[in-house]
């Protein structure tokens, strides 16, 4: 089973989609790993973010996602894991160049379903987030899910992660920063953010954590049992 979370910036996709993992014994596909991956494939070239070197440095490159005996995930280039190495703010920076390359979507996007049918086959689900994993890179998903919180909510989640890493931002600014990445994510050429037309809407403005994990497993439950979940949010 596929599980898709598509959804803005701030809505609380990742921690969501990884809690639901989690709890369900799915695998939760970390799809920034891989796009980090690709960017450290970059920086150790010192090679320039475009089309032309990622083909190039990408012909001839194995990237991969693999479980280690205590089922930590590891991220491997060849043979060599590069799972801390994929962490510094350098190769980070670089990642969200190469993200917005289509030479690189275009080579995980194979990747990325291998991984998740070799996944679904061996834990019976996995679990994916992003902005476009239900429009273009799981299609045929079993479950999508379009996440959403009003913009002022999202702030107020941004502006709470700031004070637990002890940031300085004024709510202002947070939620300036928050509505232009949405005006980006969806004006964008290549993959645009928007909600997959099977997608259930699930709006988390007043719903906790907890709450929101819950509602997604409701949903998953329902879509195992054959259930239309359409009218479930």
């Amino acid at each position: 089973m596929i599980v898709t979370i598509d959804g803005p910036a701030g809505a609380g996709k990742s921690s969501t989609a990884k809690e639901v993992a989690e709890r369900l014994d799915f695998r939760y596909l970390d799809t920034g790993a891989l796009y980090r991956a690709v960017a450290l494939v970059f920086v150790e070239a010192d090679a320039s973010p475009t089309n032309k070197n990622a083909d190039a440095l990408l012909s001839d490159c194995s990237i991969d996602l693999r479980f280690s005996t205590s089922d930590t995930l590891r991220v491997l280039i060849g043979d060599r894991d590069v799972s801390d190495a994929i962490r510094t703010s350098r190769v980070g920076d670089m990642a969200s160049q190469v993200a917005a390359l289509s030479a690189v979507r275009e080579a995980l996007l194979p990747l990325q379903r291998d991984i998740a049918a070799r996944w679904s086959r061996s834990r019976g689900g996995v679990v994916a987030d992003g902005r476009d994993t239900g429009t273009v890179v799981f299609p045929a998903a079993d479950l999508k899910i379009y996440m959403h919180a009003s913009l002022e909510e999202r702030a107020r989640r941004r502006m709470q992660e700031y004070e637990e890493q002890q940031t300085s931002a004024s709510f202002e600014d947070v939620r300036e920063e928050i509505r232009a990445r949405d005006e980006k994510d969806r004006t964008r050429d290549l993959a645009p953010l928007r909600r997959p037309d099977d997608a259930v809407v699930l709006d988390t403005t007043s719903l906790s954590f907890e709450e929101q994990v819950e509602a997604i497993e409701a949903l998953i439950e329902r879509a195992k049992a054959g259930t239309d979940v359409s009218a479930s949010h």
